[in-house]
């Protein structure tokens, strides 16, 4: 791949990854949430605000984990990706998965700003997954659950 093309390619993943464009970022989908409303359960709703970030972490650590290690152990679906709905989460516990989350999407980035990524090449120990399809993996994937939260914050009365 071309210098200039790969850095135009990094430039857009990034930017899917991290803002948002066409909509919110999931920070700006969590900012100043009071936090009684991380456990709250909206009726007909089958997840709080708090399952859904925890799930965004797993998955999204997952997939990073996938990314780079050879010796990737598949988690069992679903019930690996999300948190025991009957555990309700503290302060310690959202600040450590907002933490988490940005902190494995900086490691995702690095690894696309690592000049010896190939964004192309299947995944040794995958079934033809690539670097590339990972990355939208993660930004199609936190794009939509984001989407949820609003949604969800809109239905307790605390968004915009």
């Amino acid at each position: 791949m071309e210098p200039q093309a790969r850095t135009a390619l990094i430039k857009e993943l990034t930017a899917l990854l991290q803002a948002g464009q066409a909509h919110v970022t999931f920070e700006q989908a969590v900012a100043d949430l009071p936090a009684p409303l991380r456990n709250q359960l909206v009726p007909g709703a089958p997840y709080t605000i708090w399952q859904l970030a925890e799930h965004l972490r797993i998955a999204q650590a997952d997939i990073l984990e996938f990314c780079l290690n050879p010796q990737y152990v598949e988690l069992e679906w679903p019930a690996a990706y999300w948190p025991d709905p009957a555990a309700p989460v503290d302060e310690a516990g959202w600040h450590a998965t907002l933490a988490a989350i940005a902190a494995d999407q900086r490691r995702f980035i690095e690894l696309l700003h690592d000049p010896t990524t190939d964004f192309f090449a299947p995944l040794p120990h995958g079934s033809g997954q690539n670097i590339l399809r990972e990355a939208l993996l993660i930004g199609d994937h936190n794009s939509y659950h984001t989407g949820e939260i609003v949604l969800l914050r809109k239905l307790l009365g605390a968004w915009g």
